[in-house]
């Protein structure tokens, strides 16, 4: 398993592959060992790929992804995937875009279980009427990372900023 820690504007990242691709992008928590970093090729390519993010020169994301989770994760997380750039859904879009519209909790659950933050975009997944609610690296970095897409939060609620 290949292990490296970056810097980025939200906190140190752990990111981690395997022999397919990238497997976890997390944030480094307080008094964690962050391990040996361990050199591959789609370490490299991925942390490229964050850091132009972060930079503004970047909007998606085309390193590999290896990730492991229940049908119904995999359905949540591929069509957090399709989320544009700059744009934001609720959960219960979500749940009716998987075809499944009573599942917005479900939609939450899922989203909390992301092991691959900002490739997988859980942070553009916000409540009923702009709400911003829950998210595993927590609400600041998750208006960060809305901040860098064009949005701002006033309060609990977000808005879309003309860039």
């Amino acid at each position: 398993m290949a292990v490296r820690v970056m810097n980025s504007c939200i906190g140190r990242l752990l990111l981690r592959g395997d022999e397919c691709g990238i497997c976890e992008i997390r944030l480094v928590k307080a008094g964690e060992s962050e391990g040996e970093c361990v050199d591959s090729a789609w370490l490299d390519e991925a942390q490229e790929q964050i850091c132009a993010y972060f930079a503004g020169e970047r909007r998606s994301f085309d390193f590999p992804l290896s990730v492991q989770g229940t049908r119904f994760e995999q359905e949540v997380w591929q069509q957090l995937r399709q989320i544009p750039y700059g744009e934001t859904r609720t959960y219960a879009q979500i749940a009716a875009q998987i075809g499944r519209p009573r599942a917005a909790r479900a939609v939450g659950a899922a989203c909390g279980r992301n092991p691959l933050l900002i490739a997988v975009p859980c942070h553009r997944v916000v409540g009923g009427a702009g709400r911003l609610t829950g998210f595993a690296a927590g609400l600041e970095a998750k208006r960060t990372l809305l901040a860098l897409e064009g949005h701002k939060a006033v309060g609990d609620k977000l808005i879309r900023q003309d860039k």
